[in-house]
C-alpha cells in the first residue's frame, strides 16, 4: 500500500477521537446517537478497526462534517465550499438559520447566522468559550450579563461566553451576522 494512504488510513482514528473529545461526547453519547456500538466505536478509534463507510458516513452525519474533513482527507485542488445551511432551534425559543463556513473541528468556528424572532423575555445562557459577531443587517439586541446593547450594521460585539448572554434581533424584522466562536475546549488540544 502506498505509505501516504497508509499514514491517512492510520490518522483516522486518533482524528475521529480528538472530533469527539472536542465536541465534549462520550463513547456512549455518540453510540446512541449513530446506532453503532461503544466497542465498534472504541476499536474505531484506536486503530484496531479499519474505517469503512458504513462506520464514517454516520459519523460524518451525526458531526455535520463532510466525509473529507472528518478523515482528514488531503485537498484534491478542488477549492468551492460546499455550505449546508441548517435551522436551529434553541431552548429559548430562538430559531435561526446557520450557514457554518469552516468545518473543522478544535479550531474557530465560523457562520453566518440569520437570526430570526426571539422570545419577549429571553434567557440568558453561559458556556464556556469566546464569541465574536459582526452585524451585516438589521439590528442586533445583544443581553449581556446586566447591560443590553442594539447593534447595527457595522457593529460587532466580543465576549467571553461564560458570561451570562443572549444575542437576538432587536425587531420581529430578522437580523443576520457573521458569527465566530472558539470553545475553551478547542484551546487545550
Amino acid at each position: 500500500m502506498d505509505p501516504e494512504l497508509e499514514r491517512l488510513l492510520d490518522g483516522i482514528g486518533p482524528r475521529l477521537r480528538r472530533i469527539r473529545q472536542d465536541r465534549g461526547l462520550t463513547l456512549e453519547d455518540l453510540a446512541g446517537t449513530i446506532g453503532l456500538s461503544v466497542s465498534t466505536l472504541s476499536r474505531l478509534e484506536s486503530g484496531k478497526r479499519r474505517p469503512t463507510l458504513d462506520l464514517l458516513l454516520p459519523l460524518a452525519r451525526a458531526y455535520r462534517m463532510a466525509l473529507d474533513h472528518l478523515i482528514g482527507a488531503p485537498p484534491t485542488g478542488d477549492p468551492r465550499a460546499h455550505l449546508r445551511p441548517h435551522h436551529h432551534h434553541t431552548r429559548t425559543g430562538n430559531s435561526s438559520v446557520v450557514i457554518p463556513l469552516t468545518t473543522y473541528p478544535g479550531r474557530v468556528q465560523v457562520f453566518k447566522q440569520i437570526l430570526g424572532a426571539g422570545p419577549a423575555s429571553p434567557e440568558l445562557v453561559s458556556h464556556p468559550g469566546h464569541a465574536w459577531f459582526y452585524v451585516l443587517a438589521g439590528r442586533v439586541r445583544l443581553l449581556l450579563g446586566t447591560e443590553e446593547r442594539l447593534l447595527d450594521p457595522g457593529d460587532s460585539a466580543d465576549f467571553d461566553t461564560g458570561e451570562p448572554h443572549w444575542f437576538g434581533p432587536a425587531s420581529e424584522t430578522p437580523a443576520e451576522i457573521l458569527h465566530l466562536y472558539e470553545s475553551t475546549s478547542s484551546r487545550l488540544t
